[in-house]
């Protein structure tokens, strides 16, 4: 079997769809493309089939809460997907932006079976929904939990540490065992 010889992504990209990339980043080596999330699932097919690209491995989906000061970009949450191309040994970051209000982006579990779980992990940490997942439901914490702990508008619980002045306080509201 003969392999094509490596092609830009960027380059091929844009001559294939035209109208998808917003910007390009490139730093440490990595190629970050950000693109609406309407073309996202076109985008990664495209990466993953043409000669001379062939990102065919879904390392990775991440997402980031930028609340509370999230006015200068195009919304609350951005979520990446990693690609890496085995044959050519190169890794490319398609990257989104989803609205509070619409936080919703199609799945790639129809490309990558392995989406799944990736999935299904960052709906039940962050609240994003996967549009056509075939199996969305919480991955990590129980069916009755309420929200979703790595937005950042969660609320925090937490106890006040225990020092000398004001240990006798803190011992008021421990709860110790009954005789």
């Amino acid at each position: 079997m003969e392999i094509s010889q490596a092609h830009d992504p960027v380059a091929s990209l844009r001559a294939a769809l035209p109208d998808v990339l917003h910007s390009v980043t490139e730093y440490a080596g990595e190629t970050t493309l950000e693109i609406d999330a309407k073309n996202v699932v076109e985008v990664v097919r495209y990466l993953r089939d043409t000669q001379g690209l062939l990102y065919n491995f879904l390392s990775d989906i991440s997402a980031v809460d930028y609340y509370p000061d999230y006015s200068k970009r195009p919304g609350r949450f951005g979520v990446a997907y990693h690609l890496y191309s085995m044959i050519y040994n190169r890794r490319i970051r398609v990257k989104i932006y989803l609205d509070e209000d619409a936080s919703e982006v199609d799945t790639m579990t129809t490309l990558w079976p392995v989406a799944d779980f990736l999935e299904r992990e960052i709906f039940d940490l962050m609240g994003i929904n996967f549009r056509g997942h075939p199996n969305m439901r919480r991955l990590l914490l129980s069916d009755d939990w309420s929200g979703h702990p790595l937005r950042r508008d969660y609320p925090l619980g937490y106890e006040t540490v225990q020092f000398s002045f004001n240990a006798e306080q803190i011992m008021k509201h421990k709860p110790f065992a009954k005789d």
